[in-house]
């Protein structure tokens, strides 16, 4: 009986996170066309930082709760994952052109700031302070960054237009952000404690549901908002939705976990090697996209496989 009202409140939890991606990524986007900011821009900041609300979630709460020594580990999986397994299957469904600014500024930064943490934990035992610190900082100047770039960008056009009504007034389509954030986290919690109860009912260990069913749980939003976005045409979402989730997770949500606690958040070695391949997935994003800027099914299929050699060697440690 617990097992059938599982599987019950995951199809729940997947419904909620498919629709909530949907009312997300429709409202988004008519904001972008309200203000004429770059879609780019939306996928990088509101779009970014509602899929990546239960890393910070789970990231923030552990450093209250001084049991942070999952907070890293989250935040560096999910990243990986974000890039392997997300823009992996997003490649596969359908060609995805990457924004001229992307390619040249944002993934680097992304790669830039995962080398800098691999060097605040190669010369300390924990997150201090003084790191927090850095990586706040950091993450003012990708604030500013990004408000040049609403400034003065040259965007190329959407692949898509979409159409503003007169009833689609401006805190119509914040509220609609905020219903569609409620259903992607609230489906994303359904979904994974339903996922543990059925794993744990196939006797399934608790080291493998934590390296599958929580890392993958964290990252759906991301995952199905991004998916949502490339059907719906808006790659300009879809790619900034995740490149801009890395460079909060890390940027922000560790900087702020950092101050709350940061005596109770250790690198340790798994850290220094997970965040060396975090590193490597940023690099294979950007060496795949090419100079013509292009993620294709071939690059797709890198990354999945990629990952999937990754998670076996997860599984062999």
């Amino acid at each position: 009986m617990e097992l059938l009202i599982a599987v019950g409140i995951l199809i729940i939890g997947f419904y909620g996170l498919i629709k909530g991606a949907d009312i997300f990524v429709i409202a988004a986007s008519k904001i972008a066309q309200k203000f004429h900011i770059p879609m780019l821009v939306i996928g990088l900041t509101i779009v970014a930082m509602g899929t990546s609300a239960p890393e910070a979630a789970i990231s923030i709460t552990a450093a209250f709760n001084n049991a942070s020594g999952i907070t890293i580990g989250n935040i560096v999986g999910s990243n990986i994952l974000n890039i392997l397994l997300v823009l992996g299957v997003c490649s596969l469904i359908h060609n995805l052109k990457v924004n001229r600014s992307t390619y040249h500024y944002e993934i680097p930064f992304v790669i830039l700031i995962t080398a800098v943490l691999l060097g605040l934990g190669w010369l300390g035992n924990s997150l201090s302070h003084a790191d927090a610190l850095i990586l706040i900082g950091l993450f003012g100047l990708f604030l500013f960054y990004l408000f040049r770039l609403a400034k003065n960008s040259d965007e190329e056009e959407s692949e898509e237009i979409v159409l503003l009504e007169e009833k689609d007034t401006l805190p119509k389509l914040l509220l609609f952000i905020l219903i569609g954030l409620f259903f992607i986290v609230a489906g994303s919690h359904l979904t994974v404690d339903s996922a543990k109860t059925i794993a744990s009912a196939f006797g399934v260990s608790d080291r493998v549901i934590g390296l599958t069913v929580v890392a993958f749980g964290t990252s759906l939003p991301e995952l199905i908002t991004s998916v949502t976005a490339v059907r719906k045409g808006n790659n300009e979402i879809a790619i900034g939705n995740i490149v801009g989730s890395n460079i909060f997770n890390i940027l922000f949500v560790l900087g702020i976990a950092g101050l709350v606690s940061p005596t109770a958040i250790p690198y340790g070695q798994a850290f220094l090697v997970d965040t060396v391949i975090a590193i490597l997935s940023a690099v294979l994003l950007y060496v795949t996209c090419g100079r013509k800027r292009i993620l294709n099914r071939a690059s797709g299929a890198m990354m999945l496989i990629s990952y999937a050699v990754y998670f076996v060697f997860l599984m062999m440690k």
